[in-house]
């Protein structure tokens, strides 16, 4: 397996598990929250794939699906524009609000736009620092390998939210 099939079979992960978590639910589940200060499986959606867009849009230099096609008009959120749900508040987790078949489109554009940037890239490329704010030097490799990572990991968060709401229907 070259290095373009295996990372565009990681990042495939992604819409999969979140369709498997979004199945079904109607927007007061999305909006659910477990406690007080916790993450709603629809910002979970949402945060995922803004942070996805914006590293992605940033090392392919590009403009961010979010804004290049309409997605931050179709939600409308009470948020800044450029905002991808990092360090939110609870108020702010609270705002974001969406119907499952928004937050599926959004990330299906996003996936769609990652692929494309993924499918020319070369095992060199990987090697090439793209953040020299860290000690070590980040590389392409290492965002890229970091961004699905976090993905995955909301996708599980999201899905664990899912079950608990369902056991309090």
């Amino acid at each position: 397996m070259d290095i373009t099939a295996l990372l565009e079979e990681t990042y495939s992960r992604v819409p999969d598990e979140v369709a498997a978590v979004l199945d079904g639910l109607d927007p007061a589940a999305l909006t659910t929250r477990p406690d007080p200060q916790a993450n709603t499986i629809a910002w979970l959606v949402w945060h995922l794939a803004r942070g996805q867009d914006a590293q992605i849009a940033q090392v392919a230099g590009t403009e961010e699906v979010w804004t290049a096609q309409g997605w931050a008009d179709r939600f409308d959120l009470p948020l800044e524009r450029t905002d991808t749900g990092f360090g939110h508040t609870s108020d702010q987790v609270a705002a974001v609000q969406a119907d499952a078949q928004l937050l599926q489109g959004y990330l299906g554009d996003v996936h769609r736009a990652t692929r494309e940037y993924l499918k020319n890239l070369t095992g060199d490329d990987l090697d090439q620092v793209v953040d020299d704010s860290w000690d070590p030097p980040v590389t392409l490799g290492v965002r890229l390998v970091s961004i699905v990572a976090d993905d995955l990991q909301h996708a599980g968060q999201a899905a664990y939210v899912r079950g608990l709401v369902e056991r309090t229907r």
